[in-house]
């Protein structure tokens, strides 16, 4: 894996997913999670393409379609320059105007159908409707904030002229569509540390294809003073108050150079910093001088710093498990890794569903177990494998979801949250429940922690939202949610599927079943799987890459009473169940999951 990764980075490819990995000081002794890059249709990536023209078109609907790509199509001081070059003359007032400046924020739309026109009225008039799912507002900084409006669809008025056609009535916003997000910009991955400054979490931004790779230093340089994205901020740590870039950052091939003012800058600050800077601008190689108001005070090693520590901690290498029969089993599928259960025999009986985690020498798990009067329990033990002892809750709930580890650097902080009966709670090494209060609409149904340990998502009335966690002296806390833009309504099940990228599943426009996976801040959704034929109840993905026989983006379902897998799509079989006892009766494995 460590020698994919480093071709990858050495080819200068910049992915949504990210890199992950470790970059540490040496005297942290943190570690830094997340998922291995992974290029896949719509990952934002490739050469910048050529901006559309008014006169590319002159047909109503192909020159509406141009007219949402050309704000979007170059550097932003220019995006209103773009657009308005699409309007009549007695419409460029309509539309706000922020002439040479980069603060421009584009709002970002999905179209739900192909755009309609009606033929041209008696005074030559087309119209052009357009219904829209909103995702957001791309702000300066990169960040792809919610949505600022709620219109479900605009109405454009074009007429003919000399040159072909012209807007001549249109929305008061500036607008692109999210495949012309996809078509100009680069998705990056910035990393701040986290509350304890002990490990980096990933933050997802965007830069137009067309800026030069010599400015692309810079720009990062400038997302990292100017903080997180608004909804990470609560789990996150920014530089100190007043850091500011000197200039832009100077330097080409393997030598850089960096200048800053950094209140306070002592080694520790700066060495957090270099390591931030080497996964944040991971196409570099060769070294990076950090200076602090002009004077040297540190030089970064890019590749080195990169490969302090592995890419993930420590039994990372996932292996599959499911529930047959209410035990839970490993899978044999190919030739990939098979770990044992890491419990008893005594103890792994009566299971609906089950979580179960690394965390440095010991073994993390946590399961849903039948309890009394039909109702379930939270089972929870933490310790070296097998797992001897547990706790239950002291009370017995309906309904329960799929437990979720918040991966710890130690097992002295171990930290899990399930959904119980609509509600959302936090459970550590014991199975004790403490009610987390949400400020999201409906029942809380599911739960899935990033393999950074600092984000979560989870499903609420049929909507899928994000939130920061902050873990610090082990005690673990929830920042607002952010509910996502998805085409997918009434989603029961969530994961993670890569650093900045789910898994989910509910119901597509066509009211089927469906998988789909979706960027964490809802720019980009794809289907996945579609057609399924019944509602997904459980839903686990391994949000790493394909080492070690494992595909990358493997995912795993449960439906109808059945575990299902991708890559390929499949059928989980009882002859993929390993350790069923001579004359076990015949299930299905249902609740599958990953162990790393």
């Amino acid at each position: 894996m460590r020698g994919r990764l480093l071709a990858l980075l050495l080819a200068g490819v910049l992915l949504p997913a990210g890199l992950a990995g470790c970059g540490i000081p040496a005297e942290t002794g943190v570690q830094v999670d997340g998922s291995v890059p992974a290029g896949e249709a719509g990952s934002l990536n490739g050469p910048p393409a050529s901006p559309p023209a008014p006169t590319d078109s002159d047909e109503p609907v192909p020159f509406i379609e141009n007219y949402l790509r050309a704000a979007a199509a170059g550097e932003r001081d220019d995006a209103y320059t773009r657009a308005r070059s699409f309007l009549a003359a007695e419409a460029r007032n309509l539309l706000p105007g922020k002439p040479q400046t980069s603060e421009v924020e584009l709002t970002v739309v999905r179209l739900r159908a192909k755009p309609e026109s009606t033929p041209a009225n008696p005074q030559g008039i087309f119209t052009v409707r357009i219904k829209v799912q909103q995702v957001g507002v791309l702000r300066a900084d990169g960040t792809l904030g919610p949505p600022g409006a709620t219109e479900t669809e605009y109405v454009f008025q074009l007429r003919r002229a000399e040159t072909g056609l012209l807007i001549t009535n249109l929305p008061n916003v500036l607008l692109t569509s999210d495949a012309a997000l996809r078509e100009y910009y680069r998705s990056r991955t910035v990393y701040f540390w986290n509350s304890d400054q002990t490990r980096l979490v990933p933050d997802l931004r965007y830069l137009p294809s067309s800026v030069p790779a010599e400015r692309r230093v810079t720009e990062v340089v400038k997302w990292l003073t100017g903080g997180p994205s608004d909804w990470l901020a609560f789990g996150v740590t920014g530089l100190p108050d007043g850091t500011r870039p000197i200039n832009n950052a100077t330097g080409a091939d393997s030598q850089w150079e960096v200048n800053l003012s950094m209140p306070g800058a002592t080694e520790a600050r700066l060495a957090r910093l270099g390591t931030q800077l080497a996964w944040s601008l991971p196409e570099l190689t060769g070294h990076l001088d950090l200076k602090i108001q002009n004077q040297k005070r540190l030089t970064v090693d890019l590749e080195r710093e990169r490969d302090t520590d592995p890419a993930y901690p420590r039994g990372a290498n996932p292996s599959r498990f499911s529930v047959y029969d209410g035990v839970v089993h490993p899978l044999a599928i190919g030739n990939e890794r098979r770990d044992p259960v890491p419990l008893p025999a005594a103890e792994n009986r009566n299971v609906v569903s089950a979580s179960f985690a690394r965390a440095d020498e010991h073994v993390l798990a946590a399961m849903v177990v039948t309890g009394p009067d039909r109702k379930v329990q939270l089972k929870v033990g933490t310790g070296p494998e097998p797992v001897a002892v547990f706790t239950r809750s002291d009370r017995a709930y309906h309904s329960m979801s799929r437990p979720t580890w918040l991966r710890s650097l130690d097992e002295n902080h171990s930290a899990g949250l399930v959904a119980a009966d609509g509600k959302l709670y936090r459970f550590d090494g014991t199975a004790e429940m403490n009610l987390v209060p949400l400020n999201v609409s409906g029942s809380v149904v599911a739960v899935a922690g990033s393999l950074d340990g600092h984000r979560i998502a989870l499903v609420a009335g049929g909507a899928v939202y994000v939130a920061p966690v902050s873990v610090e002296g082990g005690v673990v806390s929830l920042g607002p949610p952010r509910r996502l833009p998805t085409l997918l309504t009434g989603v029961t099940a969530v994961d993670w599927i890569t650093e900045d990228q789910l898994v989910l599943a509910g119901n597509d426009p066509e009211r089927r079943s469906a998988i789909h996976q979706l960027t964490i801040d809802g720019a980009w959704e794809s289907t996945l799987k579609s057609e399924i034929g019944a509602p997904v109840t459980q839903l686990a993905a391994y949000p790493g890459g394909g080492d070690r026989g494992l595909p990358a983006f493997s995912y795993m379902w449960e439906t109808n009473g059945g575990a299902w897998r991708n890559n390929p799509f499949d059928f989980v079989t009882p002859e993929q169940v390993l350790g069923l006892p001579a004359g076990s009766r015949t299930a299905n494995p249902t609740a599958p999951f990953f162990l790393y």
